[in-house]
């Protein structure tokens, strides 16, 4: 039971994970499917991987697609959107966890790069969200929740261009938020601190050791933390949690 007096079983709710066949974005599918909803796995590239993820989700009994589609392409996306109509799994949830990463210096960044990590974190967010939120609109109940990071917060030294886009996800989300509160759909983002992810290969072992010595909690976070707070933020329940961003980060950014 949701607001306004929406229902819809679990069996029958429909989450999209855009980038999902590794890291927080597989443990998030995985953590919808353990609840019983179909779930729509959304890969760019890594096929065997999304296979992986989508075999694991089913063993919950859950209904799985995988889909793929190069997220700065609106063509692309719209094609996505018409396969999963076909199949009756437009979604009811809309996770935009798809994104790049960038280390280095600013003076270092060159227009191409900038280019490519804007389209990704940013054009594809606003894509994703401007063709499959009119379902949401229609049913006048849906959820989107943007994955951000810390670094959307604070800002990073040497990760300008990330930090950037991350908090031009925030401030999509805040404003999205109001334009779609009175249908009935939340927006939210979730903007994790240090997650023990492939996103922090650039690091060797001593250079995580010292980011875990600068957090208050003293370790890394688990991607299985960071899916349960989307869960969370995705339940009918939690239909007043809106235009916010959170930030699970072990007290490391308050």
């Amino acid at each position: 039971m949701g607001e306004g007096g929406f229902t819809k079983a679990l069996s029958d709710t429909t989450v999209l994970v855009t980038g999902a066949s590794r890291g927080i974005g597989a443990a998030i599918a995985e953590r919808f499917a353990q609840a019983g909803m179909n779930v729509v796995i959304h890969y760019g590239a890594s096929h065997e991987a999304a296979n992986d993820v989508a075999r694991r989700c089913m063993q919950h009994g859950a209904k799985v697609l995988t889909v793929s589609a190069d997220l700065k392409d609106h063509q692309q996306i719209l094609r996505m959107r018409d396969k999963l109509e076909s199949h009756g799994l437009l979604p009811d949830i809309l996770i935009n966890n798809a994104g790049i990463s960038h280390y280095g210096m600013l003076a270092d960044v060159t227009e191409e790069k900038w280019d490519e990590v804007m389209s990704v974190n940013l054009k594809g967010l606003f894509l994703c969200t401007q063709v499959f939120m009119p379902y949401m609109i229609s049913q006048r109940y849906g959820r989107i929740i943007n994955m951000s990071s810390v670094w959307g917060i604070s800002g990073a030294s040497c990760e300008v261009l990330y930090s950037t886009t991350k908090g031009g996800i925030n401030a999509f989300t805040k404003a999205l938020a109001k334009e779609l509160a009175p249908s009935g759909v939340t927006v939210n983002a979730v903007a994790p601190g240090a997650v023990n992810t492939e996103m922090l290969g650039h690091l060797d072992a001593d250079e995580k050791r010292m980011l875990e010595e600068e957090i208050p909690a003293g370790r890394l976070a688990t991607p299985d933390e960071i899916s349960s707070l989307v869960y969370f933020l995705a339940l009918p329940e939690s239909g007043y949690i809106n235009g916010q961003v959170i930030s699970p980060n072990g007290g490391w950014v308050t």
